[in-house]
């Protein structure tokens, strides 16, 4: 029986696949421009930013058994910090 780990990688493959054939600037060119749209947009800019912050989350479970203590770390704030524009673009004050 495989775990749920592997399970999640086995099924994320194809997608880091294709990822992988890219050009390095091209994932993160539509990162930047998803994160500029979404904090520029008012009212439904957030959906971009939720979008952006989903792909970092995946990619920061994909690579956690890999990595050390401070990545572990730094990668948790980048997420923290975008799951925090997220929020605050969806409920202004």
């Amino acid at each position: 029986m495989s775990s749920l780990r592997e399970t999640f990688e086995r099924a994320s493959a194809p997608t880091l696949q294709t990822l992988a054939g890219l050009p390095r600037a091209v994932p993160f060119l539509l990162v930047l421009g998803l994160m500029l749209a979404g904090v520029i947009i008012p009212g439904w800019g957030w959906i971009l930013v939720a979008i952006v912050t989903l792909f970092l989350l995946w990619l920061l479970l994909l690579g956690w058994p890999r990595l050390s203590g401070p990545e572990r770390l730094m990668r948790v704030a980048v997420v923290a910090i975008a799951l925090a524009i997220t929020i605050t673009q969806a409920f202004p004050r």
